[in-house]
């Protein structure tokens, strides 16, 4: 058994347990796929507290090195639930783990579109990660859907190595930084489609395009690959039954990373919160530690 089990290794589920290590507790993280969250998916950070500029990549190393280095255990698995109790169980596809706390960071995933298709053109046409799979689409012609900061960044990424970048947003307007924003209407590669939804993919057993709807017009726009960063879907489903969801599925917890449930914590994408940055998410990692400690003590 364990002091605290940590679900989820990003930012915040890392960074719960190396505060939990140095408070001297014993600490399982597990992880599904792999460590880093949705960071590891930006190709250059500058909003990172004692780093001009670092990969997701090379942050996320950083991140594991330090934890392990601190004593913390891993476990790859897949959490399929909690039980409650005054020792918690957390199910796993590799059997059952045991602690007095839970510390849940799980993170979010990508928001597909909803198109007919669309999960088959996944990773053949269809990509989240610019920096992934970007050099796939070199001197190509491609579209970024979104108009938030992940949408401009990736668009931004990919301007350096497409032939046309279109940028297909559904409001008139788009929601990510001024700055971001500036960068990409001075790019002479990209065009930039607001006000437009997406409302089919073109091509049966090859991803040759879409179908866009602006009002009552509809366009077809020939494409080699599309790039879909229309936001995140948190994942918290395996606790639905334990802990409050709020209506969009995140964790109902506030600054204090409390959920509904005595020792079962969350930290990071996964709760119900206004920020989202990879500095919101350590913060949240270390409340949600301590917290647990004191929990435990």
């Amino acid at each position: 058994m364990y002091d605290i089990i940590v679900i989820g290794g990003g930012p915040a589920g890392l960074t719960a347990a190396l505060y939990s290590k140095r408070a001297n507790k014993t600490v399982l993280v597990i992880e599904k796929g792999s460590f880093g969250g949705q960071i590891t998916y930006s190709p250059k950070v500058e909003n990172i507290p004692g780093f001009s500029e670092v990969t997701g990549n090379e942050f996320a190393e950083k991140l594991v090195e330090q934890v392990l280095s601190q004593g913390a255990e891993i476990e790859i698995a897949e959490v399929s639930g909690v039980t409650d109790g005054e020792i918690k169980t957390v199910h796993t596809d590799s059997g059952d783990f045991e602690a007095k706390a839970v510390i849940i960071a799980t993170g979010a995933k990508h928001r597909m579109l909803g198109l007919s298709g669309e999960e088959k053109f996944v990773g053949e046409g269809i990509s989240f990660c610019a920096v992934c799979d970007g050099a796939f689409y070199e001197a190509k012609t491609v579209a970024v859907i979104g108009g938030g900061n992940s949408a401009l960044q990736e668009a931004l990424l990919l301007s350096d190595l497409a032939k046309k970048v279109y940028v297909i947003q559904n409001l008139d307007y788009f929601t990510g930084e001024e700055k971001l924003s500036e960068q990409l209407k001075a790019k002479e590669n990209v065009e930039i489609i607001l006000g437009s939804t997406v409302e089919s993919i073109l091509g049966d057993d090859e991803f040759k395009g879409i179908v866009i709807n602006k009002g009552a017009e509809k366009k077809e726009i020939a494409l080699d690959g599309m790039f879909v960063a229309i936001g995140l879907v948190p994942q918290n489903e395996p606790f639905s039954s334990v802990i409050d969801l709020n209506d969009w599925g995140y964790v109902e917890a506030g600054e204090n990373c409390l959920t509904s449930k005595d020792g079962i914590f969350v930290a990071g994408d996964c709760r119900s919160k206004k920020i989202r940055q990879v500095a919101t998410a350590a913060a949240d990692g270390a409340v949600a530690a301590l917290a647990a400690c004191d929990y435990i003590g």
